[in-house]
């Protein structure tokens, strides 16, 4: 077999064995030596589809490109919901908060909904000023632009423009990706630009991801992990990733695995 025949058939031995392969099995499978499996592995890490582990490797994640709002709402509830608790604790009393669109920062709403905190909550997503504008001790400002039909968030130029004339106190944000050494990953340059708004506005800034996004790349770095005060993700988290991500800069929160009664 080729090389490129030998990746293509470790990634779909991967694929079917739910992401891990062994390097002993692929050897055998492939009809080659341990040793040309590792290089194999190799140049597949390199490329970002493996992560080499002892023995073997395993399938880097990767999410759609785009989930809508709806699509993210119905996974990882309950780590959402975890990191969500870590990041209000993290909140001011009172003040600004920038908080960005998606699942997460819904999550996060939802938790505020909840509380009696008097914050001023500038927001681009229409579903977070929604949930929040009935809250007697919440005021929301919702920023202008264009509203984007997948997830429900504002962006473009007029966004970008009100944003550049604002202070806030803390801005909140979520990722679709989240690699160490490199940074925080978006899907779209106007959703990138809105963040880097966001980001360059706040006196403190947390990324708030669940686990899963680390080690994705989507198509665009809008930050690097050193504009972050505090990056709050779950418990499923590797160690070895949270020191990592932390040798950037941030300070790294594991939220508790969330109990029910």
């Amino acid at each position: 077999m080729y090389p490129a025949e030998r990746h293509a058939a470790i990634l779909a031995a991967a694929h079917a064995q739910a992401g891990d392969v062994g390097v002993q099995e692929l050897s055998e499978a492939l009809g080659v030596t341990p040793e040309t499996v590792r290089r194999d592995l190799g140049t597949l890490e390199r490329r970002g589809l493996v992560r080499r582990r002892h023995g073997g490797a395993v399938l880097v994640p990767r999410a759609p490109f785009e989930p809508t709002l709806e699509q993210r709402g119905l996974a990882e509830a309950d780590e959402r919901r975890s990191v969500a608790d870590v990041v209000v604790a993290e909140l001011p009393d009172e003040g600004v908060l920038l908080l960005d669109s998606g699942s997460m920062t819904l999550e996060i709403a939802a938790v505020l909904a909840a509380g009696r905190r008097s914050l001023v909550v500038v927001t681009n997503s229409l579903p977070v000023a929604a949930l929040l504008a009935p809250h007697p001790t919440v005021t929301v400002l919702a920023l202008p632009g264009s509203v984007r039909a997948v997830t429900d968030a504002v962006v473009g130029p007029w966004t970008e423009r009100r944003l550049a004339e604002l202070h806030a106190d803390v801005a909140v944000l979520g990722a679709n990706g989240v690699v160490a050494g490199e940074g925080a990953f978006t899907t779209l340059p106007d959703e990138a630009a809105v963040k880097q708004r966001m980001i360059a506005a706040a006196s403190r800034r947390i990324l708030a991801v669940t686990a899963t996004k680390f080690g994705t790349r989507s198509l665009c770095r809008f930050a690097g992990l050193d504009r972050f005060d505090l990056v709050v993700t779950d418990a499923r988290l590797d160690p070895a990733t949270a020191e990592a991500v932390g040798a950037d800069g941030p300070v790294v929160v594991r939220a508790p695995v969330l109990t029910h009664p």
